[in-house]
């Protein structure tokens, strides 16, 4: 069995605990968070909890082989920096960290010291998404041009984190793992109306090269909840709505053809073509429990997460390049 402590038992922690609860070969033996009051509520929902205050007493404990870290983004380089050290293997609530160098160094560090180390990035474990990369990856879509993504809604203000760090980290994973490589450039803007210091609103618009452009609307002010991406593609394009609850992806089989020789593309003679709309099937699986089950997969084979130390590290170079492009209105940044 593979000794789990949740780290963290706020607002992601209990749902991490259920799902490692429930996964075959994994069992939750600890539970450390700095407010007693949480405590309680976990020791009431697994009696047979150890419940701790001080995050040493889960280092310590030989039970332990691996520690989920729910906690704010600020805490996670010093918690799983100490858990890595320790001999533990480490999931981190997303994003890693809150800086390139920490994510950097986590990395490395996990990679000396023989242990995994994942980021939850939940979202490319959900049948939607593997269901994407299937298509992208069998060349379905053929080659991809654009993605405009949307995640907003009303709230949850964070206080320590942007709209940037606590909403795009979920799109930004589901591209990484559809396209496989970070952009080349980005530009970002933001706008402060809640709080003096924190953007709620912002956009980002990518350059990943090859052609392709992705933009990013993140929003805690809409009135309406909006979970959306489309991706276009040379064959096909697709929108996944994950609000959605039976038809969560459609494929398109709609684009423009553009004349072959040179003298056809001169007169940029276009055509249109308009196919069929398909739904595809998919399994309902929740992917938190994927999720969890992948990662004990990892710590007792030593496979290789799908959202590893270094997809996390990716994102967060995205996010810390946001943030600076956001605060200097210099236009583009160099990833």
């Amino acid at each position: 069995m593979v000794g789990i402590a949740v780290v963290g038992y706020g607002y992601w922690g209990p749902n991490l605990a259920r799902n490692f609860a429930e996964t075959e070969g994994a069992a939750v033996v600890m539970c450390c968070d700095s407010d007693p009051r949480r405590l309680a509520l976990a020791q009431k929902r697994f009696p047979a909890l150890i419940c701790a205050t001080d995050f040493d007493d889960a280092l310590r404990n030989p039970d332990v082989n691996a520690v989920a870290i729910a906690t704010p983004v600020h805490t996670h380089y010093e918690l799983a920096k100490r858990a890595i050290k320790a001999g533990k293997h480490v999931l981190v609530e997303k994003p890693l960290t809150a800086r390139v160098d920490h994510a950097e160094e986590l990395v490395t560090l996990a990679e000396k010291n023989g242990v995994v180390l994942m980021v939850d990035h939940v979202f490319v474990y959900s049948p939607p998404v593997l269901k994407m990369k299937e298509l992208v990856t069998q060349g379905r879509l053929g080659n991809l041009f654009f993605i405009d993504s949307v995640r907003i809604n009303l709230g949850l203000f964070q206080h320590d984190v942007n709209v940037v760090w606590d909403l795009a980290p979920h799109d930004l994973s589901i591209v990484d793992y559809l396209v496989e490589r970070l952009p080349v450039s980005l530009s970002a803007y933001g706008g402060i109306h809640a709080d003096h210091e924190i953007e709620d609103v912002a956009y980002l618009n990518l350059d990943y090269g090859a052609g392709l452009i992705a933009n990013f609307h993140v929003n805690w002010l809409s009135p309406v909840k909006v979970r959306q991406m489309i991706i276009g593609g040379s064959e096909r394009s697709l929108i996944y709505n994950d609000l959605d609850v039976d038809e969560k992806i459609k494929v398109y089989d709609r684009g423009i053809e553009v004349g072959e020789d040179l003298e056809q593309r001169r007169k940029t003679l276009i055509s249109y073509r308009s196919g069929d709309v398909w739904a595809p099937n998919l399994a309902t699986r929740e992917p938190l429990s994927r999720m969890a089950e992948h990662f004990v997969t990892c710590v007792k084979t030593g496979q290789r997460p799908v959202s590893d130390g270094k997809s996390g590290l990716r994102i967060v170079k995205i996010l810390d390049a946001a943030q600076r492009g956001i605060k200097s209105l210099n236009g583009r940044v160099n990833i």
